[in-house]
This record gives C-alpha cells, structure tokens and sequence, in this order.
C-alpha cells in the first residue's frame, strides 16, 4: 500500500472524480472535448496534486500540491456551476457534486493549516 492510500482527502476525492464521470456521461456529445473533458481533467487533477504531494520530501512542497489541488477543486466547481446552467446536470446531480467539493474544500484548507502548523515542520 503507498502512503497516499490511507488519506482520507485522496479516497474523498477519487469518489469526487467518479461521480463527475458517471455524471458527465449522459452529457451531449458535442461536448465531449468541451465541458465534459474539462470537467474530467479538473476532478481528476484533485486527487493527483494530492497524490504527488505527498510524495515530495518536505511539508511546503505538499502545501504547494496541496493548494494547487484546491484550485482544480474550485475549477471544478465552476464546470459544474455552467453545466447545471446548462442543463446538462440534474439539479441532484448538481447539489451533491457541489456538496462533495465543499466538503473536499474544508479537508484541504484543514490539511494544509496542518502541514503549515509549526509542530509539523519541525
């Protein structure tokens, strides 16, 4: 098992990143190298910079991931604001990916106050 396996944010957002899949599915076709591909990249970078991360050798190096995951978690959550616009997404499939981002949104703003605190860059 790699280390990033037992982060709770990483298994959050994975389930994060399905859901936009099995949600962008039923999404017209002449969007598929638009919104849906978007939308994809952005939830799928989320789990990534948390992934590589916690690899690098130092705590400031995973705030840098860290941060950047929470940008693609807010680009993210823009795709999904003009998707439902859109009426690509139904309004349940709208609030819980909206749902899922905030709560992905409190653990990483969490998880980087942690990786900042003084106790843990010692």
């Amino acid at each position: 098992m790699f280390g990033f396996e037992r982060l709770e944010i990483w298994r959050k957002a994975i389930e994060f990143a399905d859901q936009v899949y099995r949600v962008t599915r039923s999404f017209p076709n002449d969007e598929r190298y638009g919104l849906t591909s978007q939308m994809r990249r952005s939830a799928v970078s989320v789990a990534a910079n948390i992934v590589e991360g916690s690899g690098r050798g130092s705590n400031k190096e995973f705030v840098r991931f860290v941060e950047i995951a929470f940008g693609s978690l807010m680009e993210t959550v823009s795709h999904i604001v003009i998707a439902m616009n859109q009426s690509f997404l139904s309004k349940n499939d709208y609030e819980s990916l909206y749902n899922r981002a905030a709560q992905l949104s409190k653990i990483l703003s969490g998880l980087r106050s942690s990786l900042r605190s003084p106790k843990n860059n010692q």
